[in-house]
C-alpha cells in the first residue's frame, strides 16, 4: 500500500505532505514531499495516529471486545490499554481468556493488563482470587503489557506480603505498574509510589493531580462515563494560577509561560469506563475536543491519546513514522476534527460510512449461582419503635459517596425506608453459591416506587439491588438470576430488564441494540422518581469498597476511610 497526505507527526508538532509506504501492516517509509495548492493527494484530509485508550475496563461498556472494537473504530480509537479485572473478579483466569480469544477476532489492537486486586479487597465475596501465581502467569503473556491498577493501596503502604509479590514481579518482567489510590497524600502516597506505582486514574481535582505528579506520578485524566474529572483537572483558571506562582521571580520569560499555559502538565485522557450510549456518540475524540474547549493546545491534546500511552506502555503504535504499526485516522482538519476514516494495520476498518468487519457470537457464560429470595431476606431487624441508622449519601455522576445518618421508623420488628428522605434500602446478594446477603440503607436514588438491580456491582460483581420495600427488592433480585445477569426494573405493575449473560456483564449485542434497552431502562428509573442521569452505574460503584467512604459489600456495610466494617444500626 502506497499513497500521498498530509500527516500530523507528534515527534516534531509539525504538520507535513509526505509518500507512505505500508508493508505488513507496518508503516515501511515515509517520504516527505513538497505540497503546492494545486497539489493532489491521493487522501485528502489530514492523517493523525490512532487513538490509545489507556485505561478502560471492555466490559463496562456491556459488549465483548469484538462488539466494542466495532464501535470505537467510527471514533478513530485502534488500541486500548483494557484491565480485565471485571470478568476476572467473577470467572478468573477463564474470563480473561475469553477476552483475549474474543479480542483477537478482530483488526484492532487489544493489549491487556494483568489484574493486579481479585478480589479487591478481603471483605466481599469474589467469583476467583488470582494470587501472585497467577499474576506471575499472566505477566509473562506478549498480550499483557502492565500490572492492571492496585487499588488495594492499603496494603501497599502497610507492605502486604502478597501484594508486594505482586508489584515485584511486575518489576521483573518490566511491566509497568498501574495505580489507584484516590486522594492519599503525603507519606502515604510517598510509600505507594515507592513501589513503583507510576499511573494514577483516581485524581477528582487540580490540586490533587498536581501533588502526585510532583512525586513522579503520570496522571490519566478520566472522561468517562461513571466519572468524569477533566473538568477539574484541565480547569483553565487553576492552570493559570499554577503557571502564575511558577514564574522563577522573572527567570522565565511571559511568554514562554503564555504557552505553557495551553499545554497539559498531564499524561494521559482515558475512559475508564465507557457505557454504550455513550460509546455510541464518540469516544476519546470527544475528549480531545472537550480538552481544546477547555484551553488545550489541540496537537498537545492528541499526544495525549497517542505518543504518551505508546511510549508507557512500549506499544509499537502512537506516530506516524517508519516502523510502527500502521494504525492512523483521516480526520477533515484539526478545527472541526471530523473522523473520515479509521486504519488498523493499513487495512481501512471505517471508511467514514461503514464499520468494516463484523463481530462473532459467543456462548453464554454463565456465573449466577444464587437461589431465589424472599422479602425476608431483606429485612433489617430491630427491638423497638425507632432507630438511627448509618446511610450511604450518593451523588449524580460521582464515584465517591459520604456517610450520612438518619432516624427511621420500625415496624413489626422491621426498620423500613423512609421515602419522603429519599432513604431506602440496599442489599447486595452473594452470587457464586454462598449466599450472603447485607443490607443497609442509601440516599441519592429518589425512587419513590419501585426496586432496581443488577449483576454489575464493581468489583466482585455480587447482584446489587436499591428499592422502596423488601418484597419488590426479592422480585427484581429473582429477575436478574432468572436472566442469568443484567439490569432490571420492577413497580407494582411492571417488570423491565436488559438480560447481559456472558458472566453477568456483557450482552452479545452490539452497542446500538444495548443501548436502546438501556435507555427504556433509564425512562423507566425516572418514571419512579430516579433522577440520577445513569442509576445502574451509580448503584454499582457503591459496592466498589476501594473508594471512599461508606460502601457496602454481601459481607456488610463498609466504612472505605477507616477499612473496617460498620454496624447499619447506631449504638
Amino acid at each position: 500500500m502506497e499513497f500521498t497526505a498530509q500527516i500530523l507527526d507528534v515527534l516534531t508538532d509539525s504538520v507535513y505532505g509526505a509518500r507512505i509506504k505500508i508493508e505488513d501492516g507496518v508503516f515501511k517509509e515515509i517520504e516527505p514531499i513538497k505540497v503546492e495548492k494545486d497539489t493532489k493527494l491521493d487522501i485528502e484530509g489530514l492523517l493523525v495516529p490512532g487513538f490509545i485508550d489507556a485505561h478502560i475496563h471492555i466490559e463496562s461498556s456491556m459488549l465483548t471486545p469484538a462488539q466494542f472494537a466495532r464501535m470505537a473504530v467510527m471514533h478513530g480509537t485502534t488500541s486500548v490499554v483494557c484491565d480485565p479485572h471485571e470478568i476476572a473478579n467473577v470467572c478468573g483466569i477463564e474470563g480473561i481468556d475469553f477476552m483475549m480469544e474474543n479480542a483477537s477476532k478482530v483488526p484492532f489492537n487489544f493489549y491487556f493488563a494483568a489484574p493486579s486486586c481479585v478480589p479487591a479487597t478481603p471483605f466481599e465475596t469474589s467469583g476467583a482470587i488470582l494470587d501472585s501465581n497467577d499474576v506471575e502467569f499472566l505477566l509473562k503473556k506478549d498480550e499483557i503489557v502492565a500490572l492492571a491498577e492496585m487499588m488495594n493501596f492499603p496494603g501497599v503502604i502497610n507492605g502486604d506480603e502478597e501484594v508486594l509479590r505482586k508489584l515485584e514481579l511486575a518489576r521483573k518482567y518490566n511491566k509497568p505498574i498501574d495505580g489507584h489510590a484516590p486522594l492519599i497524600s503525603g507519606k502515604e502516597l510517598d510509600k505507594y509510589v515507592e513501589q513503583y506505582v507510576f499511573t494514577d486514574h483516581e485524581c477528582s481535582s487540580f490540586t490533587e493531580a498536581v501533588v502526585k505528579k510532583w512525586k513522579g506520578v503520570k496522571i490519566m485524566v478520566r472522561d468517562g462515563s461513571s466519572a468524569k474529572n477533566m473538568e477539574a483537572i484541565f480547569d483553565l483558571s487553576e492552570r493559570k494560577k499554577f503557571f502564575e506562582n511558577q514564574n522563577g521571580f522573572g527567570l522565565v520569560p511571559s511568554e514562554i509561560m503564555q504557552r505553557r499555559i495551553h499545554s497539559p502538565i498531564f499524561d494521559f485522557i482515558v475512559s475508564d469506563d465507557k457505557h454504550p450510549d455513550d460509546l455510541i456518540k464518540g469516544h476519546l475524540n470527544s475528549s480531545i475536543k472537550k480538552a481544546v474547549d477547555m484551553g488545550v493546545d489541540i496537537i498537545e491534546a492528541i499526544k495525549l491519546v497517542t505518543l504518551n500511552p505508546a511510549s508507557h506502555y512500549n506499544l509499537k503504535t502512537g506516530a506516524i513514522v517508519r516502523g510502527a504499526k500502521a494504525d492512523f485516522v483521516v480526520v477533515d482538519n484539526l478545527v472541526d476534527f471530523n473522523i473520515q476514516k479509521t486504519y488498523v494495520g493499513g487495512q481501512c476498518v471505517f471508511d467514514g460510512e461503514n464499520i468494516l468487519f463484523d463481530a462473532p457470537q459467543v456462548s453464554e457464560l454463565n456465573s449466577i449461582n444464587a437461589t431465589k429470595k424472599t422479602s425476608k431476606d431483606f429485612e433489617i431487624n430491630y427491638d423497638g419503635d425507632e432507630c438511627e441508622v448509618n446511610v450511604i449519601e450518593c451523588y449524580n455522576g460521582e464515584l465517591i459517596t459520604s456517610k450520612a445518618s438518619a432516624n427511621l421508623k420500625v415496624e413489626d420488628g422491621v426498620v423500613k425506608a423512609d421515602l419522603d428522605n429519599d432513604i431506602l434500602k440496599i442489599s447486595v446478594v452473594e452470587r457464586y453459591g454462598k449466599n450472603n446477603i447485607a443490607n443497609a440503607f442509601i440516599k441519592g436514588f429518589g425512587l419513590k416506587k419501585g426496586a432496581i438491580a443488577s449483576s454489575v456491582a464493581h468489583d466482585s460483581h455480587n447482584i446489587i439491588v436499591v428499592g422502596c420495600d423488601e418484597e419488590l427488592m426479592a422480585r427484581a433480585v429473582n429477575k436478574i438470576i432468572d436472566n442469568k445477569g443484567g439490569f432490571v426494573i420492577v413497580d407494582d405493575e411492571s417488570c423491565e430488564s436488559l438480560s447481559l449473560p456472558i458472566a453477568g456483564l456483557m450482552s452479545n449485542e452490539d452497542a446500538f441494540e444495548v443501548s436502546e434497552k438501556l435507555t427504556v431502562l433509564h425512562k423507566s428509573a425516572k418514571k419512579l422518581g430516579c433522577e440520577l442521569d445513569s442509576p445502574f452505574m451509580t448503584m454499582a460503584f457503591m459496592a466498589l469498597l476501594v473508594i471512599p467512604s461508606l460502601k457496602i459489600s454481601d459481607m456488610g456495610l463498609f466504612d472505605g476511610d477507616s477499612f473496617e466494617f460498620i454496624d447499619v444500626i447506631k449504638n
